[in-house]
């Protein structure tokens, strides 16, 4: 199978929804959710497409675009690669000193990242075969999932709509203080019933200390995994000991960028989960291989996402071609820059989300969100 690609043309549309409920989360507020979507196409006029992360800052999207159009664009149409993976290892070689001397090598492996999923969806479409079956002949297309972005006022209700939807398991935003946490532990079980999961995501808000301290109140309440409870660049002897001190699975890996890192986390058995976002490092050329030696090690393989319906899709072939396991995470707030892009993601049935025989990541409708484009400076 050749994946052989020369490209024409590399580009970024920006895409803001602002939020009538802000989403929270222990160390800031988003008022808006910003999109960044990579187009590639090559020198017959096939087109695929990707997503960077842009979360954070709130200014970061434009940035982000930039760096595809301005920086990454012309390494890649200036000559042809053997395959994705290739240019992705030329995208990352490229631009390493150059993310050093900007002091920003987040932004760059963000960007390459975006553009590495949209150099697989073209592989996948040129080859008719959906993004799953190309990646893993052998893979199936059902996911299991889970609604994400329970904020800290009023969860239940947000947690009740989804399991009517067909969720079956469910992840709490925690660190708002141990009674508050506690109490909105007990309102989401309570609405959703003891047969679902339940996990809790801290975002890195506690210190060793505390983090044993709340981590042994939370054991009471049968949690799947408790999500960075610490910060991701606490050495690994601290993760050990917390592990150690808790009955709770210990969750993390969406900050975490570079195999060597996901390497050392699994090696240090602290953690009973791992999640690498694809959209913020690595994308399917990196990611990938990380998500089989996490599932090699015997550990839960659940991709980190928050963004778009195009990096969410992407998230959900790569689980699926990854295979295990693992809960694709879905936002359960409103967000037309997701659910209108998501396409089989939309229809939850039993916890889970079967994907389509469509070539690539199948149907990309931007012109559905055109109101919502903003203009990106060259």
């Amino acid at each position: 199978m050749s994946d052989s690609l020369a490209l024409r043309r590399v580009t970024a549309h920006v895409y803001r929804y602002p939020l009538e409920t802000p989403v929270q989360t222990s160390f800031g507020i988003m008022r808006d959710r910003p999109m960044v979507v990579v187009e590639v196409e090559d020198a017959q006029g096939a087109r695929g497409y990707g997503e960077v992360w842009c979360n954070f800052p709130a200014v970061g999207a434009e940035h982000r675009a930039r760096l595809v159009t301005s920086v990454l664009a012309p390494l890649l149409t200036a000559r042809p690669f053997a395959d994705a993976a290739q240019a992705f290892a030329h995208m990352t070689e490229a631009t390493a000193v150059l993310a050093l001397q900007s002091a920003e090598p987040g932004p760059f492996a963000q960007a390459i990242a975006g553009v590495d999923i949209a150099l697989w969806d073209l592989a996948a479409r040129k080859a008719s075969q959906p993004l799953w079956r190309h990646l893993d002949a052998s893979a199936s297309p059902v996911v299991g999932v889970y609604a994400s972005g329970l904020n800290p006022t009023g969860p239940e209700a947000l947690a009740a709509q989804k399991r009517s939807e067909g969720y079956r398991a469910f992840k709490l935003k925690i660190g708002f203080g141990l009674d508050r946490d506690l109490r909105n532990l007990s309102a989401v079980r309570e609405a959703i019933g003891p047969e679902c999961a339940l996990m809790a995501d801290a975002n890195q808000a506690w210190d060793l200390e505390t983090a044993v301290l709340h981590g042994r109140e939370l054991d009471r309440h049968g949690l799947a995994w408790l999500e960075e409870p610490l910060r991701c660049d606490r050495p690994w002897p601290e993760w050990q000991a917390l592990s150690g001190s808790i009955a709770t699975r210990l969750a993390a890996g969406e900050n975490m960028q570079g195999t060597q890192s996901f390497a050392e986390a699994v090696a240090s058995r602290a953690f009973g989960v791992l999640q690498p976002d694809m959209a913020k490092w690595g994308g399917f050329s990196a990611t990938l291989p990380v998500a089989r030696s996490i599932l090699a090690a015997g550990l839960r393989f659940c991709p980190h996402y928050l963004g778009g319906g195009i990096g969410l899709l992407a998230s959900a072939h790569l689980l699926a071609a990854a295979e295990g396991d693992g809960l694709l995470e879905i936002d359960a707030n409103p967000n037309p820059l997701r659910s209108e892009l998501c396409g089989p993601l939309n229809d939850i049935r039993d916890g889970r989300a079967t994907l389509t025989e469509a070539p690539g990541l199948g149907p990309v409708p931007l012109t559905a969100l055109e109101r919502y484009r903003v203009p990106v400076a060259a």
